[in-house]
């Protein structure tokens, strides 16, 4: 990673039309190479956030400073539900972000058949939506959104609805991506043990409205494996966080 981010969220503003206050005074910036959490209770603004780096959404104030606009148009985005068209194959719902930008299919295919190894997923081309498990179409969604190699990707809680066991191997799968791919991450969660075990720096967030009051380093240059989970490292990130977390959640308290 580098000093000089990506992009910077400056003094971001969110108010929707029904007059809720999703984020105030948000700052944070994004650096290149680096795998970032957003870590916060439900209905802090992380979401938010995130649509409006994609530019899905529109701050009421602030500036979203990207490095250059090569960048800013080359972003990737996963969401919670992988959101596949269901009369459409595995390869074809790859290809589909190819398609939009009027690459051709044969021009594709290396690409699409490359991002499907990546995600494990090789041999899988031909299947359906409604013939793979919760996880596996959530590789497909990653894969769709890898296809264009993409250099910051953007991830809404993809693994919140799934299983433990699942949610561990992608974890470990998404951590391979992002070293095989040097691809920056920016990952939404409420899971601080998820946040630890991802994550260069986690980015605390309060109650609504949402805004950064911690920022937890994750300084750990091995692989991020199982025994990682037992290291001193790891342990103190997760208190660290956990910590921040309920700090915020006292202090949200208190104003109810």
């Amino acid at each position: 990673m580098t000093s000089a981010p990506l992009l910077s969220l400056n003094r971001i503003s969110k108010t929707f039309d029904t007059s809720v206050a999703a984020l105030d005074d948000l700052s944070l910036d994004v650096l290149p190479g680096e795998f970032l959490s957003l870590l916060g209770p439900s209905g802090c603004g992380k979401s938010t956030a995130l649509r409006i780096l994609a530019g899905l959404t529109k701050a009421s104030s602030g500036e979203v400073v990207w490095r250059d606009e090569a960048a800013r148009a080359d972003v990737g985005f996963v969401f919670q539900e992988p959101t596949l068209m269901p009369w459409a194959n595995v390869f074809q719902n790859v290809f589909l972000p190819m398609r939009l930008r009027g690459i051709s299919m044969a021009q594709a295919t290396p690409r699409i058949l490359e991002a499907l190894s990546l995600v494990g997923l090789k041999g899988f081309e031909k299947a359906y939506p409604r013939e793979l498990s919760g996880g596996m179409k959530m590789r497909v969604s990653i894969a769709r959104a890898l296809v264009l190699r993409p250099a910051l990707l953007l991830m809404d809680e993809p693994f919140a609805a799934l299983d433990e066991i699942t949610r561990f191997k992608l974890n470990n799968d998404l951590l391979n991506l992002a070293r095989t791919l040097g691809t920056t991450i920016v990952f939404v969660t409420h899971s601080v043990y998820e946040s630890a075990y991802l994550s260069n720096r986690i980015a605390v967030f309060a109650a609504r409205p949402g805004r950064v009051v911690d920022i937890v380093n994750v300084d750990f240059t091995g692989p991020r494996d199982e025994s990682f989970r037992l290291s001193p490292i790891y342990l103190n990130a997760c208190q660290r966080a956990s910590s921040a977390l309920q700090s915020v959640m006292t202090d949200a308290e208190l104003l109810t």
